[in-house]
């Protein structure tokens, strides 16, 4: 079929809108109609030298309505309202025990951008291959090819275009607090970086009933944004003394999650925390360069994937949170048709947006 997609043709130029062609779904695919897709950072891999094949058509929040699926499909049907999360095989040991997001096939099946046979579901107009499998799904298009395993229905009186960011960055954020730290009642976390990730994670510390939330962010706004939806307190990112005030608020924080990257801010992070402390990772940009002693105490760094998720329970409990009131991820949105994908990925660079969804031409949401 032909359809329209946002194609990344060289690390550092724009992004395209094109006329491509789209197979139809294969054994335990699914077709989707893209309705509205969040763009993440993650989606920018290519702009920092991660070694993608391109051009690809990237996108990994998407969500739609299955208009076909592929010989073997049992648990959707054409019509189904869709929230597109990460691929998993489903068979290997991490699948099988509930720890999909660490399946030992997670990054062929999501970071390389085509199937496990190294075949592309997407051509251009010249007939040349475009990687089309990003996350299992490529929905910077107004039509997406996903799996089974990577669908996760939801009630059709939803409202679908806004509900792509529960598919990998509200669910991070999320799940990192609520399923991963566990965070408790009374105790207490540090969040470093309010991007969609850590506001997510602020707004699962206040569900999770956490008596201090401490948001740090270099951006004003961020950080009166982190305010309003549950932190106790905001922290300037360029403050020297981050770690010192931590500490002196709450005696180190029980928990400290960082969604940076950045080497001095995780070694900040874990400054943070008290003995026996848990410090929690979701992106990594280089080497780390810790102090010595950091991890005396008994201190704890780790590296969480997805939240720990199964997106197939977990994306339900947080449209459940969300009608009930208790996690406004909503508010993190502003939608830009497909077409004005590089405003959106402009806007989110510099803060001025939190958490861009894209619009296809054409969808119904």
């Amino acid at each position: 079929m032909r359809t329209q997609a946002a194609v990344l043709r060289t690390a550092h130029g724009p992004f395209t809108t094109e006329t491509v062609d789209l197979t139809g779904p294969g054994p335990g695919e699914v077709l989707v109609r893209v309705a509205g897709v969040g763009m993440c950072h993650t989606d920018l891999l290519a702009r920092h030298g991660a070694p993608v094949t391109r051009p690809m058509v990237f996108g990994h929040e998407g969500a739609g309505v299955v208009e076909a699926v592929g010989a073997g499909v049992r648990t959707v049907v054409p019509g189904d309202h869709v929230v597109l999360s990460f691929d998993s095989c489903g068979w290997c040991r991490r699948c099988l025990t509930g720890d999909p997001a660490y399946c030992v096939e997670f990054n062929s099946r999501n970071l390389s951008g085509v199937r496990a046979d190294g075949s592309t579901p997407m051509l251009d107009v010249s007939g040349d291959l475009v990687s089309a499998r990003w996350f299992g799904q490529s929905s910077f298009a107004t039509h997406a090819i996903a799996t089974e395993r990577n669908v996760v229905v939801v009630d059709r009186s939803l409202p679908l275009t806004m509900l792509g960011p529960l598919g990998c960055g509200i669910q991070t954020g999320a799940g990192s607090v609520l399923l991963a730290l566990k965070v408790r009642p009374g105790s207490s976390i540090a969040v470093f970086g309010t991007g969609a990730v850590g506001l997510a994670a602020v707004m699962a510390a206040r569900v999770a009933g956490a008596s201090e939330i401490i948001a740090v962010d270099l951006h004003a706004g961020r950080r009166q944004l982190a305010l309003e939806l549950g932190a106790t307190r905001a922290i300037d990112g360029a403050d020297p003394d981050i770690a010192a005030q931590i500490v002196g608020w709450t005696g180190g924080a029980e928990f400290a999650f960082d969604t940076t990257g950045v080497s001095s801010v995780i070694a900040t992070a874990l400054g943070s925390i008290r003995e026996r402390g848990v410090c929690g990772l979701v992106g990594v940009g280089g080497d780390i360069l810790l102090p010595g002693g950091a991890l005396g105490g008994g201190r704890v760094l780790t590296y969480l994937m997805e939240g720990d998720a199964v997106p197939q329970q977990f994306i339900p409990q947080l449209i459940g949170l969300w009608q009930r009131g208790r996690f406004p991820f909503d508010e993190l949105i502003r939608t830009y048709p497909l077409d004005a994908i590089n405003d959106a990925e402009r806007d989110m660079a510099s803060g001025e947006t939190v958490k861009p969804v894209l619009i296809p031409d054409g969808a119904q949401g």
